[in-house]
């Protein structure tokens, strides 16, 4: 068996994967390729990945190849953790403007440039695997997941499906709010990635929303997650992502300082306050610290001796190969190409619903019809992923200014003559890879 990362050079998801893998009979003895444009951070996580397999005495091994056509050649399964250029331009040029986003990765202005960046990438990886492994199943981890997911359907006829961990870890949250095991609770989840809806959610089979309802009276809980409670007291369904995530969806959460403070207790662009682009900049270099401090245990990791934690992680991946591998059936929340599973969302879009894996396949379960108005929270979302794809299938700038135009919270805060010289700086800010 054949299992290939493209992007392994990854400081966090490469690890983990292996990690995962490692702790399956069924895959802890594949070949393991690891692809990356960066020859120095393969170099490491190769040291790592051999480590780790020397550590747990398994039979995997490990090839790493700057050559992607090598990489795919012949796998069975193909994991793309890709990321080209990074996001600093997107949430910068939209501050300066005065829109505030809070990672611009999903929909909207500053995600159709993350698209347009990495689409080309994919759709590389796609196409190569249509000459050098045509039956291989393509598992993305890379943001915009909707729009990179959507654009392969049309573009590739391989087998693939998008993969997140907001549905778990949001049912993880959810258990911890009305103190239940997360192994005793289930749900039925669905919309898209970023915007799915727990439709249910029980507890030993009981219906938990009422347990929801009342901890969300608890003021301790209910300023953990103001954003998605509110979104459940207005709209009636608690959403997948993160407060911090679901708050640059929609408008209502970030328009002003006030906004900002009340829903995600950041004191920001008021009176004596730092601006949001100071508040972004200091963020980013947190974070730059953080990756930097993960790299280097990465390093010590690789190159030491002290033992490496082997324990598998919240992500979907290895689970579902070990389905499919040994027929244990396993459901999953999965982005796939909305074919009559959604049936008021877009034929044809790409929507996250359970998914079944087993030694046939992947099987996407049918939802019906989602309560109207999570559908048309939905169907905003969906209009401007649409715009974006087609913007770059169809090479057509047009479209990109557009999905920016509708953009519930940058049309909420700028005249449409602003929007478009703020997306004409994104434009020049992402020139080195826009191939439109």
């Amino acid at each position: 068996m054949k299992i290939t990362i493209i992007g392994a050079g990854s400081y966090v998801f490469t690890r983990n994967l292996l990690t995962d893998f490692l702790t399956f009979p069924s895959l802890r003895d594949a070949d393991f390729w690891l692809e990356d444009i960066e020859p120095d951070r393969l170099t490491v996580m190769a040291a790592l990945a051999n480590r780790m397999v020397s550590q747990e005495q398994c039979g995997a091994h490990i090839h790493t190849t700057t050559d992607l056509r090598a990489a795919l050649d012949g796998a069975d399964y193909v994991f793309s953790t890709v990321r080209v250029g990074d996001t600093r331009s997107n949430l910068e040029i939209p501050a300066r403007y005065g829109v505030s986003l809070a990672v611009a990765d999903t929909t909207g202005a500053g995600a159709a440039f993350y698209f347009l960046r990495n689409a080309p990438v994919i759709l590389e990886v796609a196409r190569t695997m249509e000459e050098v492994c045509p039956e291989a199943l393509l598992l993305n981890y890379t943001n915009p997941m909707g729009m990179l997911c959507w654009a392969v359907s049309l573009q590739s006829k391989i087998r693939s499906v998008g993969l997140c961990h907001s549905v778990q870890g949001t049912a993880m949250t959810l258990a911890s709010y009305i103190g239940a095991p997360y192994e005793e609770v289930s749900y039925w989840v669905a919309g898209l990635n970023h915007m799915a809806w727990f439709l249910s959610f029980r507890w030993n089979g009981q219906d938990a929303y009422p347990l929801l309802w009342k901890a969300m009276e608890d003021p301790e809980v209910y300023a953990r997650d103001r954003v998605r409670w509110d979104l459940m007291r207005y709209f009636g369904a608690f959403v997948s992502e993160s407060s911090t995530h679901s708050s640059e969806y929609r408008p209502y959460f970030r328009r002003t300082p006030e906004l900002i403070e009340r829903y995600l207790g950041l004191a920001i662009g008021g009176p004596g306050q730092p601006s949001y682009l100071e508040h972004l900049r200091a963020s980013q270099a947190r974070s730059a610290e953080r990756r930097a401090a993960r790299e280097e245990e990465n390093r010590l990791l690789a190159y030491g001796s002290a033992p490496i934690p082997i324990v598998r992680g919240r992500e979907y991946g290895s689970c579902i190969l070990n389905a499919i591998e040994t027929n244990t059936p396993f459901l999953f929340s999965g982005n796939v190409v909305n074919d009559g599973l959604i049936t008021n969302l877009l034929p044809g879009s790409i929507v996250e619903v359970p998914v079944l894996a087993n030694d046939t396949g992947l099987h996407p379960l049918h939802v019906g019809d989602l309560p109207p108005a999570l559908a048309a929270l939905n169907r905003t979302a969906l209009s401007c992923q649409e715009l974006a794809v087609r913007g770059l299938l169809e090479g057509k700038r047009e479209y990109i200014y557009q999905a920016a135009q509708l953009d519930p919270l940058v049309a909420a805060q700028l005249p449409l003559d602003q929007i478009r010289a703020m997306v004409d700086e994104l434009f020049e800010s992402d020139a080195l890879y826009i191939t439109i």
